[in-house]
């Protein structure tokens, strides 16, 4: 099983895991209704490196980009996210963005989700790609995503 821990916790390890040799990938999202494409995207993400973090965003980050959410507080969501067997650690962000945290932490492998679906890159993206981190965008699984679920659960109560 996984652990949430701090930003400062995960900066420090990551310096063990470097020394160590270890692979670190970092996936990044919302991840507010856990459905099969999250889990997709986060086991092909684990299969790109030893250790896989997934920074978690806030609540006040995916409520400025999505109004009515997330349905799931951060702390759930972050303590779902832990118990999965592809996910080693999990970080709730401060930010609306990710950037500040990733170049501090500086994976070796970032994982685009949602921006691929999107078809263009993250601003994140670029700025790890220029200080030297893997960045692999993973297309999401077609019929899977959170707005489809609502939808879905939406219908089924009218």
């Amino acid at each position: 099983m996984g652990q949430v821990v701090s930003q400062s916790e995960l900066i420090s390890y990551r310096g063990r895991w470097k020394g160590a040799g270890k692979g670190v990938v970092c996936a990044s999202g919302c991840f507010d209704l856990l459905h099969p494409g999250h889990i997709r995207l986060l086991e092909q993400a684990h299969s790109l490196g030893d250790i896989l973090v997934v920074a978690l965003e806030s609540d006040a980050a995916a409520r400025s980009r999505l109004a009515s959410r997330p349905i799931t507080p951060a702390a759930e969501r972050a303590e779902i996210l832990a118990a999965l067997a592809a996910v080693d650690y999990v970080v709730e962000l401060d930010d609306s963005s990710p950037r500040s945290f990733l170049e501090s932490f500086l994976p070796d492998v970032f994982v685009e989700g949602s921006a691929s679906r999107r078809g263009t890159a993250s601003p994140e993206a670029g700025a790890l790609e220029a200080l030297g981190c893997k960045v692999v965008r993973i297309p999401f699984e077609p019929g899977y995503s959170t707005a489809l679920l609502i939808q879905r659960i939406t219908e089924s109560r009218a």
